[in-house]
């Protein structure tokens, strides 16, 4: 990374050393970190379609995309325009808006098993209500979560986490209370067998399940054919609420999410990233009578100040109403992830190294392993410290990938074009010279 300053600012060097004296870390959330896989974090200037510009005047080909937010690249003039019109009116007015009415019409327009919806200001609040109130509605007490799943930092649900917390090696983080602990079942992901046990052992006492239908914070990782299926028939039987959390797949892989795609219909559905055009929101949505649960209307209780933001709203309901108004867009997304998975595979084999790059639409992961990757235990048996040498050869070169062997990667509309043919340059050539 070169030391050179952009624009007479600070280098990624120079803002990194100032922010680790005033910031945990240096950083404001542990993935932006590059502790797996070496070296220290870039900082970014700017950015426009699909590329980065650091404080070091590089340009980087993102397929982070802001961790999924940025389905139609950065910066898109159309969100950047209905924020511009947003902040005309205000920033934040503490009463309701317009602009949430719109929103809740749009996700209940694209998400049929969502009648009702409430809006929050990020993912994590969204799957934290989701808990409280599959318990509230249903008077019992424990969870049922997914090895690997990552379901934000709440209590409740950072337990055998993915995300940041697998990264590190802690995925049970200090501060959670062991008998907060004891009422979250961990079960593996595609493991039917597993989930049968677990509510023959508890009868009576689950209130839900809470589950990323496809898998984005242990890498990408797809269900097993049926899983989803018997995961819909065991909770409807045992009488526990249903939770899919599409805080990452919502609007990315289809517009009614993983939910569409499988013909499923969850009871309650959690949203944030693209409902929010790359500014902080949430929402959770599900069956009315469940969601009459929440106040002022039921017992559990929920708020937030800055809930239905004017200008999250505004960046929302512009992100998709571009994808409402794009017709295929969602086939082009997929067709520029068959075309980087193909070339990394084909690259793969040339090399003679074990790759698998599972892939569906917008979304696909790199696991230097021998075997598919269908659950956590699988997942972290892959070699990471392949693939970071394989991050800073793509670095390198100018594609800039998750820090991590255990996050899903993203594309955008903005990728079309020159940036997916550089990339796939880029990034096979990266491996190649593994």
């Amino acid at each position: 990374m070169s030391n050179q300053s952009f624009q007479g600012g600070q280098s990624s060097d120079q803002l990194f050393a100032r922010a680790r004296r005033l910031i945990p870390g240096g950083v404001n959330s542990p993935v932006r970190a590059f502790r797996s896989v070496g070296g220290s974090p870039f900082f970014v200037e700017s950015a426009r379609g699909a590329t980065l510009t650091t404080a070091d005047g590089r340009e980087l080909i993102d397929f982070v995309c802001t961790w999924g937010p940025a389905i139609h690249g950065h910066n898109h003039p159309a969100i950047r325009g209905a924020v511009a019109a947003a902040l005309e009116r205000g920033t934040s007015f503490g009463t309701p808006n317009p602009a949430e009415v719109e929103m809740a019409e749009l996700i209940t327009q694209f998400f049929p098993s969502v009648k009702k919806v409430r809006m929050c200001n990020s993912g994590t609040e969204a799957t934290m209500t989701a808990i409280r109130l599959a318990r509230g509605f249903t008077g019992r007490d424990k969870i049922i979560k997914f090895a690997g799943c990552y379901h934000g930092h709440s209590d409740s649900l950072l337990i055998k986490a993915g995300s940041g917390a697998l990264t590190h090696g802690n995925p049970d983080s200090a501060g959670v209370p062991a008998s907060f602990a004891r009422e979250t079942i961990v079960l593996p992901y595609n493991d039917t067998a597993a989930l049968d046990a677990a509510f023959a052992a508890n009868p009576g006492e689950i209130a839900g399940v809470i589950v990323e239908p496809y898998c984005g914070n242990v890498g990408f990782i797809m269900p097993d054919a049926g899983y989803l299926e018997h995961l819909r028939d065991i909770t409807a039987r045992h009488g526990a609420v249903l939770i899919f959390d599409e805080v990452m797949t919502g609007f990315r892989l289809a517009r009614g999410g993983v939910q569409e795609l499988e013909n499923i219909v969850p009871d309650l559905t959690t949203l944030g990233k693209i409902i929010g055009g790359g500014l902080p929101v949430g929402a959770i949505g599900g069956r009315a009578d469940i969601m009459d649960y929440l106040a002022p209307e039921g017992p559990v209780y929920q708020a937030g100040t800055l809930s239905g933001n004017p200008l999250a709203m505004a960046a929302g309901i512009a992100a998709l109403k571009l994808l409402d108004g794009e017709p295929g867009v969602y086939a082009r997304l997929d067709a520029l992830g068959r075309q980087l998975r193909d070339a990394l595979l084909d690259a793969a084999k040339q090399k003679g190294l074990a790759l698998q790059v599972p892939q569906r639409g917008s979304m696909f992961s790199a696991f230097f392993n021998d075997a598919p990757v269908r659950d956590y235990a699988t997942a972290t048996k892959s070699d990471a410290k392949l693939y970071a040498r394989f991050f800073h050869a793509c670095l390198d070169g100018g594609v800039y990938l998750a820090p991590s062997a255990y996050e899903a990667a993203f594309l955008s509309t903005a990728h079309e074009g020159g940036a997916i043919a550089r990339a796939c340059e880029v990034m096979t050539k990266a491996l190649i010279s593994l």
